[in-house]
């Protein structure tokens, strides 16, 4: 009795794992999707199996994730932002790897900036781990690469993309938030001292971003 209903569970979650794979291969908006993904679990699992509910999760969770990811690259590919261009590192859907031109209008211009980004397995509800790989002098962002970004933070929102957190980045190039620094040093300078930081910013970026 137990291996039969052993058999009989394994085969339910086989046949769960097949509908929900079909399920986030298609165009289904998010919501709808949820919806028939619930309905399935309610169709192919007893009561009792709470622990192939757990099981399963990670795994659709990150379905979910790669679809998203996907969508986002190609609007990215169709329709880029202004100075911005970012992608998948290899095949790693959930690495990618973008490049921020300097704005014209900031003692970063004419840099070339690299930009590491790491989704999460339930982006986009929790937001991407976004660092430069390119030195930056910058009251935001610190010797890691580490940004000091709303958005990729508490402000984080699903509606928000990696489109928009790039451009948001862009803008933080050119407007910096001397209160509420990363760097405090270079956040005082800033406020202090705004010639001697913009020196300090155009040299760095000679240094690390123009080569």
């Amino acid at each position: 009795m137990y291996h039969s209903g052993m058999a009989g569970l394994e085969g339910r979650q086989d046949s769960l794992y097949k509908h929900a794979s079909l399920l986030f291969s298609s165009s289904t908006p998010p919501i709808l999707l949820f919806r028939s993904l619930f309905k399935t679990l309610r169709i192919h699992l007893p009561k009792t199996s709470c622990s192939v509910v757990r099981g399963l999760y990670p795994a659709l969770q990150g379905a979910m994730a790669s679809k998203r990811i996907a969508k986002e690259l190609r609007d990215l590919q169709k329709d880029p932002p202004v100075s911005c261009s970012a992608g998948p590192v290899g095949q790693d859907m959930f690495h990618w790897q973008a490049t921020i031109m300097g704005p014209a209008d900031s003692p970063y211009s004419g840099g070339i900036f690299s930009v590491n980004i790491h989704f999460p397995p339930d982006y986009p509800f929790k937001p991407p781990k976004v660092s430069f790989k390119t030195k930056v002098y910058h009251p935001n962002i610190n010797n890691n690469g580490s940004i000091c970004l709303d958005i990729l933070k508490e402000q984080w929102s699903p509606a928000l993309t990696v489109s928009k957190v790039l451009l948001s980045i862009c803008s933080l190039l050119t407007d910096p938030n001397p209160d509420d620094p990363l760097v405090p040093e270079i956040a005082h300078m800033y406020k202090t001292d705004r010639a001697k930081y913009e020196h300090n910013a155009r040299t760095w970026t000679q240094k690390y971003a123009m080569g």
